[in-house]
């Protein structure tokens, strides 16, 4: 039985040695490679980044919290109607925001006149914006502030259009809160007009009603003709008792007996005129009857109760509604500016060292293979089609060109 031909396998001696044996064509690609890309890195112009830190500042004003400390329980309410209407301190996303709204970029493109700077010559607002958004760096850092980095080829303008972003982002954000404050006074304006007249009108409704039945205080006037209901039943049954012994002791038709008897009369109308009669309120401002009792406390308890509501809801937009105006009128900083920016005086980029050691390593993981794939071209015997002969020929030449021997 013949011995089949094994195929040699390759060892890491073998795949050295190939590189070994390339080594002048390696060497002189690099060499190649390395002087072009570090000529490239010197002709790219130095970019410098400014940056200007800044702060949100505590809320340090008076607001909802000062204005409803004298309502008691009620000023919880008021500061959640506070938050409701968007009367709370600037966040860093209002702000950072702001910083990449179209209208601040467009400011600072056309201040600085940025058209010219990144060379475009059609004047396309979009390209500018694109191109400008890519040199900010807006973040908040780890001590909980905003730092605003500029990247520009000159650091003097760097730093200039930091500060002036700065400032920029201020004054929108002031007049961003103000007209906020303005819809919020809008608004609660109308709220408290309607609550107004609402109370108007349920005061007038009381007052009509005190005067039609001549009531102050339902609670105590109703008491005082209970307690005078009291009083009268007391004395009937106190009568009654006399008219008995008086009866006894003097007979039915004796003058005690009828005089006893007519005030007992007397009392028991009194009595049924409290329970029964309607026009008992006309004649009396205190006593009524009881019959109406019930119809007029229900009255009373009905048109208080929605002069205590409107009185409430008073009592809490009141304070929203004096707030809201002062919002409108304030123009003060929103934001504190920690650290101004200045010109840097080294540079942020370009790093021509990563640049030089990256190009190399990338043009060394395709250099490394094309060795190998030149080696197994070049020992080719048998060829199976003619690009193969092509291939051939074409690293003849090339190791000629390097002046490579065998």
């Amino acid at each position: 039985m013949e011995n089949q031909i094994r195929p040699k396998e390759s060892k890491l001696s073998d795949y050295i040695y190939i590189l070994y044996k390339w080594k002048k064509f390696i060497f002189i690609n690099l060499v190649i490679v390395t002087l072009l890309t570090t000529l490239v890195a010197f002709l790219l112009p130095n970019q410098y980044k400014a940056t200007a830190t800044i702060m949100i500042p505590p809320d340090n004003q008076m607001g909802l919290g000062g204005l409803t400390s004298l309502l008691g329980g009620k000023s919880s309410i008021a500061s959640a109607g506070s938050r409701l209407f968007g009367m709370s301190n600037t966040s860093e996303d209002i702000l950072l925001g702001i910083l990449n709204s179209r209208t601040a970029i467009t400011d600072v493109i056309k201040k600085f006149n940025l058209m010219d700077y990144y060379e475009i010559d059609d004047r396309n607002m979009d390209k500018a914006i694109k191109a400008f958004q890519a040199d900010i760096l807006a973040d908040p850092n780890e001590f909980g502030m905003i730092e605003f980095s500029i990247i520009n080829k000159d650091p003097k303008v760097s730093a200039e259009i930091a500060n002036y972003l700065v400032t920029l982002v201020d004054s929108m954000n002031i007049e961003f809160n103000i007209q906020r404050a303005k819809n919020n006074r809008i608004f609660i304006e109308k709220r408290y007009s309607q609550n107004v007249a609402d109370l108007k009108k349920a005061e007038d409704s009381l007052y009509k009603f005190q005067k039609k039945f001549g009531i102050v205080a339902v609670p105590e006037q109703l008491e005082v003709t209970v307690k005078a209901a009291a009083e009268i039943e007391s004395e009937l049954i106190k009568k009654e008792m006399e008219s008995f012994l008086v009866l006894q002791g003097y007979g039915e038709s004796s003058p005690q007996y009828q005089g006893i008897q007519a005030e007992i009369n007397l009392l028991k109308s009194k009595v049924q005129e409290l329970k029964n009669s309607p026009s008992l309120g006309a004649s009396s401002n205190i006593l009524y009857a009881f019959k109406e009792m019930p119809n007029i406390a229900m009255q009373y308890l009905r048109t208080y109760r929605e002069v205590e509501i409107q009185q409430s809801i008073l009592e809490i937009i009141m304070p929203m509604y004096e707030q809201a105006k002062v919002e409108e009128q304030k123009s003060i900083p929103t934001i504190m500016l920690m650290d101004k920016a200045v010109a840097p005086e080294l540079k942020y980029s370009p790093r021509r060292s990563i640049i030089i050691l990256g190009f190399l390593f990338l043009f060394s993981f395709f250099l490394i293979p094309f060795t190998f794939w030149a080696e197994k071209t070049f020992n080719r015997q048998e060829f199976q089609n003619p690009l193969q002969v092509k291939e051939a020929n074409f690293i003849k030449k090339m190791t000629k060109i390097y002046r490579m021997k065998f």
